[in-house]
């Protein structure tokens, strides 16, 4: 059995998704731990403790627990404020390995402050360590520019996880480009191993009896869903619906799904008020629904009830909302940036469209408007896709192979537990 630890700084798989700082990373971070689990993994999730309610430990399910690691005060802070903290993060963390009973085999780093920080601990203790960056701070930059709120050293501070990786995990062809290209990693220690998505989670249901439990009328619906953030372009998706009523003379319900609070607060989400008033400003206030924050075992109703699912980022690392979509038979409109060209195939299971192009995502969705057999067609072929490529026992599948070449390798020296962790039943999952 191979003792592993996940950590993860700022993304909780206790959170609920949708918050400004709750995503995607949540989800990748719960649903591995999960699988590893179920391989017979024994996973510690080593996280920032944000509230003095949280324990240090919690058996959270059979063979993983959430280690709650003390640095800084125990409130929840933006992840861009957690940086001056990560140095006692790397210090209680080292500690909480040295004293575990169970010695760990290897370290699984998310984010560049969890790659950071892990550094000590795997120095000190002689672990390999493998990094999912989930995000670069040189691509945020370049297009989020002044509104990154991340300073510089975050730069040096990825570079210097990227040197000190022994494994580096891209999330799709771009996101290994970049790590070469902006930082100059080593090819040879990058493996690309998607996201992926739950088949018990996410299912095609009936369109009619999803719209009935959702009380939603039969119109042409919409639906956007995930983290309220500018850089989502959710602002692009309001353009396009207003054009599509201008331009082509069809009206189209949009609803939102997603922010702090279970219904939408623009005081707890201030995304909800900027993107109300430009609905405003644009004339189909009547048009776009904010939902608010859904649980996980919601969200699969709210995928099958709409007719198309909108994802219109200005740059995604790898983007699992568009992929839950696909499993659930919704076609896909995405933009042709990052993970979503890995994902959506274009003109097969949805569109592909540029971002910050509201005029060319009015097209696509004209186009579905007016073609009903072959947006089924294309959910057809999103789910068969997603299915075949995507699921999360496809991703344990592919960090496992990481993980075991990296404990052969002889320049790793593994803990006992590893002789038991590298037999043939994990080398044939």
């Amino acid at each position: 059995m191979l003792n592993i630890a996940l950590v993860s700084e700022h993304a909780s798989p206790l959170a609920v998704a949708g918050g400004i700082d709750s995503g995607g990373q949540n989800i990748y971070v719960a649903q591995v731990a999960k699988q590893l689990a179920r391989a017979g993994c024994h996973v510690d999730v080593f996280t920032r403790r944000d509230s003095n309610e949280l324990s240090e430990t919690f058996d959270w399910i059979p063979n993983v627990r959430i280690r709650h690691v003390r640095a800084g005060p125990c409130v929840k802070l933006p992840k861009e404020q957690l940086l001056p903290h990560m140095d006692e993060f790397a210090d209680r963390m080292t500690t909480m390995l040295m004293n575990t009973r169970q010695p760990c085999d290897l370290i699984h780093a998310n984010f560049f402050m969890s790659a950071w920080a892990s550094l000590r601990p795997a120095r000190m203790l002689n672990l390999p360590l493998v990094t999912t960056f989930h995000a670069l701070g040189l691509v945020r930059r370049a297009h989020q520019r002044d509104a990154d709120a991340f300073p510089d050293r975050r730069f040096d501070l990825e570079r210097e996880a990227i040197e000190g990786s022994d494994s580096i995990i891209a999330e799709c062809a771009q996101d290994r480009i970049d790590l070469i290209s902006l930082y100059n990693a080593e090819s040879e220690r990058i493996h690309v191993v998607p996201c992926g998505f739950d088949p018990a989670e996410m299912t095609p249901m009936d369109q009619a009896d999803a719209r009935k439990l959702l009380g939603w009328p039969d119109h042409f619906t919409v639906l956007q869903l995930g983290r309220l953030v500018p850089r989502k372009g959710i602002d692009n998706v309001i353009h396009a619906i207003a054009h599509l009523k201008t331009q082509h003379k069809v009206l189209a319900e949009l609803h939102v799904v997603g922010g702090d609070t279970r219904y939408p607060d623009p005081v707890a989400t201030p995304e909800i008020g900027r993107l109300s008033e430009l609905a405003r400003g644009l004339g189909i206030e009547s048009q776009v629904h904010f939902v608010g924050r859904r649980d996980r075992s919601e969200l699969c109703l709210y995928y099958n009830a709409a007719d198309v699912f909108v994802t219109t980022p200005w740059y995604e690392p790898f983007g699992i909302t568009p992929l839950e979509a696909m499993a659930c038979a919704c076609p896909v409109i995405g933009s042709a940036v990052g993970g979503i060209r890995t994902t959506v195939l274009d003109s097969k299971t949805g569109y592909l469209v540029p971002p910050k192009n509201p005029a060319a995502l009015a097209e696509r969705l004209d186009a579905m408007f007016r073609n009903p057999a072959q947006r089924k067609a294309f959910g057809r072929a999103g789910r068969r896709r997603a299915l075949r490529t995507f699921t999360w026992t496809h991703v344990m599948r592919g960090l496992m192979r990481v993980y075991v070449d990296l404990l052969r390798s002889p320049v790793t020296l593994p803990t006992a537990a590893y002789a038991t962790a590298a037999s043939s039943d994990l080398l044939s999952l």
